[in-house]
């Protein structure tokens, strides 16, 4: 939202930003208005109000701000209902931002987020299709509790199913060559690419001595606790022919000081657009804003999910052949070690990697979706 925001005052555009405390500074040292959004507990944390319970608060608590500011549109992330409930309690054009692969899928794909990947022949497709009535049931149900919450907010209801997304404007923020090939795209779908930004107090920590290859380890903010995959990984390239450079990104271990081994320096937190064009291979969960930041640099990946829509990336990354995915059960200091020699030893991930770097190149994201939001304004 923020490379988005930033690339639309840059051209001139009056924007507000409505996010938590926290990123007020960047929000306006990047040009534009912060607006203070809601912040609740929800489930499953206790006591917590549910999902759309949360939403429909926040979005009453949001229509001033709607009607104050009297935007041409509005723009919400896929998971903050809350701005599209109160973009259309005041009849005002929405649009979504995908910050990540489209969640949605087609019959005979795998379920979203189990981290399987896209079946190759009939016979897959046809057992996919044993799963299309249980996740067309979850569809209806999340329809139904969304129609609730629009009820409620004054709103009607959607026939349609994932009304949490935008049937004017979906701009979905990633590398088209993540996306697997669908049988048709809607007009409202539009691919833009990555919209990348990052906090502008990060470092280009100074690696390792010597001409090996460079791997960067770049764990989750969010996952992980206990740093599993980052020990893992340090303890598993620690004799090979490697240098390592890792992150904790700001998070204390929960199992207490890890072991550094001496072709590896450890940091507290690193500049990924300076530090990944200079790696050769980035360890990561798999986040896909630490993907596309990794494949915009031109570097492979070896992807260790650990939740959320991880696996799901994993499984995109592996299908483009820009790196190798290693599944939670494998994520130990030998399937690192192999997973890594694996990437080092086939230039065809490199290769593959570039590729997309180049096509990020001569497609910046935040260009191209400022320029759809744009035609989309002029049209609304």
């Amino acid at each position: 939202m923020i490379a988005l925001g930033r690339e639309l005052a840059a051209r001139g555009h009056e924007v507000v930003l409505q996010t938590w405390e926290k990123w007020r500074s960047h929000v306006e040292a990047e040009g534009m208005r912060f607006d203070r959004a809601p912040e609740y507990a929800v489930f499953p944390t206790s006591p917590a109000l549910k999902p759309y319970q949360a939403a429909v608060r926040a979005a009453e608590e949001t229509v001033p701000l709607v009607r104050s500011f009297d935007p041409h549109a509005v723009v919400a992330d896929i998971l903050t209902l809350a701005a599209a409930l109160a973009a259309g309690m005041e009849g005002r054009p929405w649009a979504t931002l995908v910050p990540h692969l489209l969640p949605t899928g087609e019959p005979g794909w795998p379920i979203y987020s189990t981290g399987a990947r896209l079946p190759r022949t009939a016979l897959g497709r046809r057992f996919w299709r044993l799963f299309d009535p249980l996740s067309a049931r979850g569809a209806l149900q999340g329809r139904d509790e969304l129609n609730e919450a629009r009820r409620r907010v004054g709103l009607p209801p959607f026939e349609h199913v994932h009304g949490g997304t935008s049937r004017e404007l979906a701009l979905i923020a990633t590398f088209p060559q993540l996306e697997y090939p669908r049988e048709r795209w809607e007009p409202w779908m539009k691919v833009t690419g990555p919209l990348l930004w990052e906090q502008p107090n990060g470092d280009m920590p100074e690696p390792p001595p010597g001409e090996d290859p460079l791997v960067l380890i770049a764990p989750s903010t969010s996952q992980d606790p206990t740093e599993r995959m980052l020990q893992a990984a340090l303890e598993g390239l620690a004799d090979e022919p490697v240098r390592v450079l890792a992150s904790t990104n700001r998070r204390d271990s929960e199992r207490g000081p890890l072991r550094v081994p001496p072709n590896a320096t450890l940091v507290d937190w690193l500049s990924y657009s300076r530090t990944m064009p200079l790696c050769d291979a980035v360890v990561c969960h798999a986040g896909h804003g630490t993907v596309a930041r990794a494949l915009s640099s031109g570097v492979p990946l070896v992807a260790c999910p650990a939740g959320g829509d991880m696996a799901e990336t994993t499984a995109r990354v592996a299908w483009a052949g820009v790196g190798v995915g290693l599944p939670r059960r494998l994520t130990t200091p030998r399937g690192v070690r192999l997973a890594v020699r694996r990437l080092l030893a086939d230039p065809g991930y490199k290769q593959r990697a570039e590729e997309m770097a180049r096509w990020s190149k001569a497609h910046d994201g935040p260009a191209c979706a400022a320029d759809e939001l744009e035609r989309f304004v002029t049209l609304s």
